[in-house]
């Protein structure tokens, strides 16, 4: 992120010089030098995310276990939901005692882990000194932490452990009409790509590097943002109407412009962010205000189309699953069928019919089935 500090000076390689150390230090009161160590040595205290954390965390180990018990409604979620219009895949896959996924565990609690982290590390030490330490900050909380949050699927979680009654509640709240609107492709499109550029360039910036009231809610809201998109977009949790994943691809893509091109603003835009805070802070280390925002409009455009890679993985594999379910569905169906007339047939005493459904399409076709001997 930074070069290597040296005598009260940060010494930066190509850059237009350390900021010597000043009478400023008198008035500055904030953290030492950046050094990289800060990542995993410096610390502070984030009350609200921290209890919402452990909160969030203990409830899922808990759910999990109540899965796992047999505590929960067995076919949670995608018995008489689809006749609804509302997804729940994934939640029927795991009934009362049956097994919770590991990778999904894994996964929710990691992102608890990297909120944490991104707030009380030195990341959040720093973040309301250096602008490329918020801008990490910013693409992290948006992008990274609300997409490990959405593979852990706490939705279906939460209708597999519930009970029949809570469980019908839920249902009915995500195929309410806010619901679907929230879950629109656009709308949930708007509540990723907007909010960065709503933070940069108004009074939403500096509100949340000189008020600790705002830093909190910078915290928590990006996060919520992140979820709003990433839920319906991954699909596995349960939601109001499904999309096709080809939409998500197409946003994902777009999502690529707009972090280049609010990267390419804060670069070569002209205009400081925050410009009053950062003077007012006095801070005498470190790199000139003009080549922090550079080095921070960089962090965004670069780290915002790389964390974006883990989102399309993710969004492949599942579409590859869904094909799988809906092949298997299909198929059982099909058998349900058959078996259904043939029973009827054994009854009446008629001779049982063929399995037209297992056979290829092009050995019924009269133009084709003479050259495959049909």
């Amino acid at each position: 992120m930074y070069g290597a500090f040296s005598g009260g000076a940060l010494a930066v390689p190509g850059s237009l010089g350390a900021v010597p150390a000043s009478r400023s230090d008198l008035a500055y009161s904030g953290p030492p030098a950046w050094q990289w160590s800060d990542l995993a040595t410096s610390w502070t205290f984030e009350p609200l995310v921290l209890t919402l954390s452990v909160l969030a965390g203990a409830w899922y180990l808990t759910a999990v276990r109540t899965v796992r018990r047999g505590g929960g409604a067995r076919g949670a979620g995608e018995r008489g939901v689809e006749e609804r219009g509302a997804s729940a895949r994934g939640a029927g896959a795991h009934g009362a005692g049956e097994r919770w996924q590991p990778t999904r565990t894994a996964a929710f609690l990691g992102g608890l882990l990297l909120w944490i982290w991104c707030t009380c590390s030195g990341l959040g030490v720093y973040d309301r000194v250096l602008f490329t330490d918020r801008a990490v900050q910013v693409v992290l909380l948006l992008m990274v932490v609300p997409l490990l949050l959405a593979l852990g699927a706490p939705v279906s979680l939460l209708v597999a452990a519930s009970p029949e009654r809570r469980r019908e509640r839920i249902l009915r709240a995500l195929r309410s009409r806010p619901s679907k609107v929230l879950m629109f492709p656009a709308v949930s499109t708007a509540l990723l790509m907007a909010p960065p550029w709503l933070l940069y360039f108004t009074p939403w910036y500096e509100w949340s590097v000189s008020s600790g009231l705002g830093n909190v809610v910078l915290h928590l809201s990006l996060v919520l943002l992140g979820l709003a998109y990433f839920w319906p977009r991954l699909q596995i949790d349960p939601v109001g109407h499904e999309y096709p994943h080809l939409v998500g691809l197409f946003i994902t893509f777009a999502e690529v412009i707009f972090d280049a091109g609010l990267g390419l603003v804060l670069i070569y835009g002209g205009h400081l962010v925050a410009e009053h805070h950062y003077v007012t802070l006095g801070r005498p280390w470190g790199p000139s205000l003009a080549q922090d925002q550079t080095w921070g409009g960089n962090a965004f455009w670069v780290l915002g189309d790389l964390v974006g890679l883990p989102f399309l993985a993710a969004l492949v594999r599942r579409m590859v699953v869904q094909g799988r379910e809906e092949i298997e569905a299909v198929d059982a169906e099909l058998d349900a069928r058959f078996e259904a007339a043939a029973a009827q047939a054994r009854e009446e005493g008629r001779p049982e019919e063929e399995e037209s459904g297992m056979r290829p399409w092009w050995l019924d076709d009269p133009n084709l089935k003479h050259r495959y001997g049909g």
